[in-house]
């Protein structure tokens, strides 16, 4: 007993510095970035920052305006694609396909996560970007005869962050569906609905608190996204006026620019990372809102 009990001790005491840790680690960064960017940020001025739309480091403009338009307009319209494509996707292989198929099909999805997202950027670049420029900018064009498009746009960046956020949707949206006890499914076609409204009406009802997690971690990878998004978004500076516009995100200007920032130039950087950490905070917190007014809607 004694030994079973300073087992448990010594397992709750490294539990507890692991938490510790990580969460000092959380603290510290967050005090480096905030230390690092806020002196470029009120010399500039505040207003001027987050509100101006030229960002010209070389001419001393920091205006960050369409840097945070182009990531939104990016990762809205992943999160625009991904959402119904993945939760439809985790309902097919929860509820239709065959337990064995939906556990290859899975696997194949889960894979996705593991391919580094350069080689998604490559991809898009090779086989997206000359599909947009030269089938979908037609069609465009006859809407708005002067819209013009390399392919590098919103649409190429959008198409390729809703493929690579959809692992994570399909996976956890699949196990908050498949939890659901059996018995809403029998309760549901005894009272006579079939297959469609028991997975509508009752099924992903009773998994929202599960769906939202996915879709929250969902959109934190769509806009932390880096590599992918700055190789397909044509990297300039400009607010966007459709989505087959170029853009600038706030990740991509950051990976872009830092290698080569003199003083001040580095400190404005540090500044979009901490614009890039209160949008995040924001719609998290947003996020989880949403899920505790969901949680007590269920509840009554």
């Amino acid at each position: 007993m004694r030994q079973n009990r300073f087992v448990e001790k010594s397992i709750e005491k490294l539990l507890f510095v692991a938490a510790a840790i990580a969460t000092i680690s959380v603290a510290l960064i967050t005090i480096f970035v905030f230390r690092s960017g806020l002196p470029a940020m009120s010399g500039y001025g505040f207003a001027n920052f987050l509100f101006g739309a030229d960002w010209s480091p070389g001419n001393g403009e920091y205006g960050i305006l369409a840097l945070t338009a182009g990531t939104l307009a990016v990762t809205f319209l992943a999160l625009l694609i991904g959402i119904p494509t993945g939760v439809c996707c985790a309902v097919f292989l929860a509820e239709i396909l065959p337990k064995r198929a939906a556990a290859v099909f899975k696997f194949a999805i889960e894979l996705l996560a593991g391919i580094p997202s350069v080689v998604y950027g490559f991809f898009g670049l090779i086989v997206i970007v000359p599909i947009i420029s030269e089938h979908v900018l037609p069609l465009w064009q006859r809407v708005n005869p002067d819209a013009q498009t390399t392919g590098l746009s919103i649409l190429a960046g959008g198409f390729i962050l809703a493929v690579m956020i959809l692992p994570t949707i399909v996976s956890i949206s699949e196990n908050a569906i498949s939890s659901v006890p059996q018995d809403y499914r029998e309760a549901s076609l005894a009272v006579g609905a079939n297959k469609r409204e028991t997975i509508v009406r009752v099924l992903i009802p009773a998994a929202k608190s599960g769906i939202l997690a996915s879709i929250i971690l969902g959109m934190g990878r769509a806009i932390g996204e880096t590599m992918a998004v700055m190789v397909l978004t044509g990297n300039v500076a400009m607010l966007p006026k459709g989505i087959l516009d170029p853009v600038a995100t706030l990740t991509g200007t950051i990976a872009m620019e830092m290698s080569y920032a003199g003083p001040t130039h580095q400190e404005a950087l540090f500044g979009v990372g901490i614009v890039l950490f209160v949008i995040i905070l924001i719609l998290n917190l947003a996020a989880q809102a949403i899920a505790r007014k969901m949680g007590a809607v269920g509840r009554e």
